[in-house]
Formats: C-alpha cells, structure tokens, sequence
C-alpha cells in the first residue's frame, strides 16, 4: 500500500514539533515538507531531517498532498483549512479551530464541498486517565454526572499568543477549549448556557487575559466550571494541568491528566522538574487521524468538535463584555 503524503502548514504553534515527529515515526506516512513564512523556526527540523520547505504554502498545496497538518498562528487557520480542502486534502488543525464562528462554520464547509477530512487537535482525549474515566464513564461506573470541575492551568506563552490579532484572545480562549472539549465529550450535550470572568492578574503588563474561570449549562442539566488561567510561574515543574473531578449520581472520578511524571532534582536544571512517563497522548492523536485516512473512517475528532469547544470558549469573551449569561442559543 503507497503511504499517505503528508504536508505541514507551519509550525508557529509549539506542538507542530511533536506532530512533526510523531508523523516521522508512522511507517504509513511519507512527509513531504513543511511550508512556513519564517524559515529560521524550522530550519533545525529541516536540516536535522532533510525536509523540503516551501516559503509559501501554495506550493506545498501544488503537490497535491494527501492530507496536511496545520500549526499556524490562529487566526491564520480559516485561510490555510479552506485552501487546503479546496487542494483536496484532508486536515489536521490545531486547537482553537478558529477565531470566530461564522469562520469556523465556513471551514466545515468547505471541507464537506470538497470531499475532504477536518479534525481538530484534541490530543487530550488520548490522556490514559482521561481515556479510562470515559470508559468507567459509558460503563455507567458513576450513574448519571451531575457536575464536571475541571482545570486547565498553564504558563504564560511566548510571541504571538500575546497579540490579539493573532491569537484571537488570551488565557480564556487559549485554555478553554482542550478540557470543554472533554467536558462536550463526556456529557455527550451540548452547553447552553455560558457565564465567564478574564483579567488580566498575573502579568499586567499584557494587554490580553491571562486569567479566566468559564461556568457552564448543558442542554442534559450538567453544569460545569473551568479554571483556564496562565497561573504557572516560571518556578513551577511543568506547564500546567489537565484535572477534571466528575460528579455523578453514583460516584465521583477524578482525573489528572499529566499525573503521570517522575520527580527529578537536578543540579543542571537548578529546581525540581517533572519526567514524563506512560504512552504519548500527541502519538496516539496523529495516528488516529492517519488510521481514519488510510481505512476510510471518519476522523474521531470532528471539526464540529472543535467549533463547539471554541464557540464557548468566544461566547465567554461575549459574557465578560456584558457582565451577564451568554445563550449560546443566541450568541
């Protein structure tokens, strides 16, 4: 069987690097080079790997890939997903899906016009914790939930997550959408109801939120509260979490997603750090994505998926503004 062609579109966003590696690593991908408008982020991957590099896009689209991955900057996803579906190929786009939802609605659309794929990169879904409280979940382990906590604390980020214009918005929509994406998936319901707070109170130099807490009401009765701020100092052993508790009629599960790490005290990095162990949750994403597309499934992680997680994530914006609910019905 020929392998699947696969391109990336570039590699602004940090986890570009691990999709890139873990495309490297499935036998049944041929990667045929990384498009990016600044080469010298790329340039140790290129020589390290020997990867063509295309200064501009469309012409690493003119090859007629099977399919691409993108990491640009996010508000650059709409115009790099609908040209790449028009070029009929499949997509792999990083989270936020979009900035906007009118945009969002059209690269779904485009997509479907054009026979092609759009996944959203929600590599959380594959968190070994994560993966077996939705099994304890289905199985019915904790009756009916009733109420979701969740956490999804990070550091502040570099470059162009601080600039509006091409993030869209800071730690509310940055780090609303992986743990809303669960939230969605858990409950299998759509939110209806949303009502939010952003400030900016840890850097305040910044002109952008790096703070939020984001409450929501689902169509099925859940409700659900979400800790979305760049709270991690510079001291702190990683980036940030992944936590739900979940509270059903029957039980209660509790999930740390990164939970699982080894402490390490070392001279050379001057502080406590924590070593990863257990399965790669960016490996098991990416292969999904390439398993749908080489045995004709539909992706798991649907570009719907992604304008519901960043839908409510804006309609957050919508209720910080106002001061008020947000009916995600009208927003």
């Amino acid at each position: 069987m020929s392998k699947l062609r696969i391109g990336m579109i570039s590699l602004a966003h940090g986890h570009g690097f691990s999709y890139l590696h873990q495309l490297l690593g499935n036998s049944a991908v041929e990667l045929i080079g990384i498009a990016d408008e600044h080469k010298p982020r790329v340039q140790h991957v290129l020589e390290q790997h020997n990867l063509p590099f295309y200064a501009d896009y469309r012409d690493l689209l003119a090859l007629k890939p099977d399919a691409v991955v993108i990491c640009s900057e996010n508000s650059r996803h709409a115009e790099h997903v609908i040209a790449a579906a028009q070029a009929k190929a499949h997509v792999l786009c990083e989270k936020p899906l979009g900035i906007d939802v009118a945009e969002m609605e059209k690269m779904i659309e485009v997509c479907q016009e054009n026979g092609v794929q759009l996944m959203t990169a929600f590599p959380c879904r594959y968190l070994a914790a994560v993966a077996q409280a939705k099994q304890a979940v289905d199985a019915g382990e904790i009756g009916s939930i009733v109420a979701i906590k969740g956490t999804n604390r990070g550091s502040l980020p570099p470059g162009w997550f601080l600039d509006k214009s091409l993030s869209g918005g800071g730690a509310l929509l940055d780090h609303t959408v992986h743990v809303m994406d669960l939230m969605n998936w858990f409950t299998g319901s759509t939110v209806k109801e949303v009502y939010a707070y952003a400030a900016t109170l840890f850097h305040r130099e910044l002109d952008i939120d790096d703070s939020g807490m984001i409450h929501v009401k689902f169509d099925n009765g859940v409700f659900g509260v979400l800790d979305t701020s760049w709270s991690r100092n510079s001291s702190f052993p990683t980036w940030g979490d992944v936590t739900m508790e979940i509270i059903g009629t029957n039980g209660v599960i509790a999930i740390d997603g990164l939970g699982q790490v080894n402490e390490v005290f070392s001279e050379e990095h001057g502080k406590a750090t924590w070593a990863y162990w257990g399965d790669n949750m960016d490996e098991h994403m990416v292969g999904a994505f390439v398993d749908a597309l080489v045995t004709q499934q539909p992706v798991p992680i649907s570009g719907e998926d992604g304008l519901r997680s960043a839908a409510v994530a804006l309609a957050g914006y919508a209720s910080v503004a106002s001061g008020q609910p947000v009916n995600m019905s009208k927003a």
